[in-house]
């Protein structure tokens, strides 16, 4: 029997249409979550593939404004895909990112972007590692900073209320700063960054919200758990920071220095840690971290002359990009990048790469130097790839703080 994919068209079909990615973490969508869930996404970017009157896949894809570097641009964050195992190996997944890449294409998103689970599968689809993140491990003893600095600015817990008040600015204020961050509302506040469930807690307490105030204006923020533990009489417990952020490096500086003063605490653990991340530098013995690297967002362009012209360069010389991409055949050809717009040309190009791997260096996460290195990005121009290098640079690394 054939599978057809189409779009959601009531919650009740959006719950069956989870179900495939659900069943993989032990679990079914329950009615707490079918309340939330279509309040970040709606039931209609939700794709289901029907075998008959049986949801056999799903995919959907929230509505993000994506930081990119110089702007913003519209991004489909691509979540919750899946295939029943009974149907793998049969095209389902193929026809399911056929659907929504079409659909993200038809709504005017020149960007999509995702957290993979499984490496592999995304690439065939032109998904490229366009950011890197990491987990730490920071014993309590090994803290102190290269300067010996003492926290000085006030700190203050949060009840949830004022949390939804006085977390988003600072965020916004980050995120506009920060490629590879997206716009949060007010219902992903409450239902995805400050929601509190015993299941995502893996043993440890409920969430502690705590803002820091300097007096200059700049403040920051700590979302975070005790993990208590003890052994011969004395406290071995972890601190688990879910998220941590600063509108200045003065404030980021308290807030980790709030952090890593816990009593009671042996170990202080981080997770979706930026690459360039001001602890390398802040702490005596950054190699305590016990910094452990993985690849973070993966992006495509979805459009690839409306995801050129969003974001800035640097001042430089014209290029022309020769893009493959076979599975969105409407960005196939060649591109020229000049005065920070793109179009389409019949010149001679500079650089031929796949939609992927341009990707990979719209963020500034990697250059084209990185991909000639590994043998992804081909220079037809002597020159070229510094070229592209100069006009892409960012300052920033990208970075997004949380899996969707």
């Amino acid at each position: 029997m054939s599978v057809e994919v189409r779009a959601c068209g009531e919650v009740g079909e959006m719950r069956r249409a989870l179900v495939p990615i659900w069943q993989f973490f032990g679990s079914a969508p329950d009615d707490g979550t079918m309340e939330r869930f279509p309040r970040v996404l709606p039931v209609e970017r939700m794709l289901a593939a029907w075998e008959g009157q049986e949801i056999v896949g799903g995919g959907g894809s929230f509505p993000f404004s994506l930081t990119v570097p110089g702007g913003e641009a519209g991004c489909a964050g691509v979540t919750v895909v899946g295939v029943h195992p009974t149907h793998r190996r049969r095209g389902v997944l193929t026809q399911l990112m056929r659907a929504q890449l079409d659909d993200v294409h038809a709504r005017g998103e020149p960007l999509a972007a995702l957290w993979a689970s499984e490496a592999p599968i995304y690439g065939r689809f032109g998904y490229g590692v366009a950011s890197l993140c990491g987990d730490v491990d920071l014993a309590r003893e090994r803290t102190a900073f290269h300067d010996g600095h003492r926290r000085t600015a006030p700190a203050r817990f949060l009840e949830l209320d004022e949390a939804l008040e006085q977390l988003p600015p600072i965020y916004d204020r980050v995120c506009a700063a920060t490629p590879g961050m997206f716009r949060r509302t007010r219902d992903w506040w409450e239902v995805r960054v400050l929601l509190d469930p015993e299941a995502r807690r893996e043993g440890a307490g409920p969430h502690r919200r705590v803002l820091v105030e300097l007096p200059d204006g700049e403040a920051g923020y700590a979302i975070y758990r005790h993990q208590p533990k003890w052994e011969d009489a004395s406290a071995v417990s972890s601190v688990h920071v879910v998220e941590a952020l600063g509108t200045s490096p003065a404030a980021t500086k308290e807030v980790w220095r709030y952090l890593l003063d816990m009593d009671w605490t042996a170990w202080i653990k981080g997770q979706l840690l930026a690459v360039d991340h001001p602890l390398f530098l802040l702490l005596a013995e950054p190699r305590r971290l016990r910094f452990r690297l993985s690849d973070a967002l993966w992006l495509r362009l979805v459009d690839v002359g409306a995801a050129l012209s969003a974001r800035s360069y640097a001042a430089g010389e014209r290029i022309v990009l020769d893009v493959r991409d076979e599975f969105c055949p409407w960005n196939e050809g060649r591109w020229a990048l000049e005065g920070g717009e793109a179009h389409r040309t019949d010149g001679e190009p500079d650089l031929r790469l796949g939609v992927a791997d341009l990707g990979a260096v719209y963020l500034g996460g990697f250059t084209f130097a990185d991909l000639w290195r590994a043998g992804r990005v081909e220079e037809l121009v002597a020159g070229a790839l510094g070229r592209a290098d100069g006009l892409f640079r960012s300052d920033v690394k990208p970075w997004c703080p949380e899996i969707f």
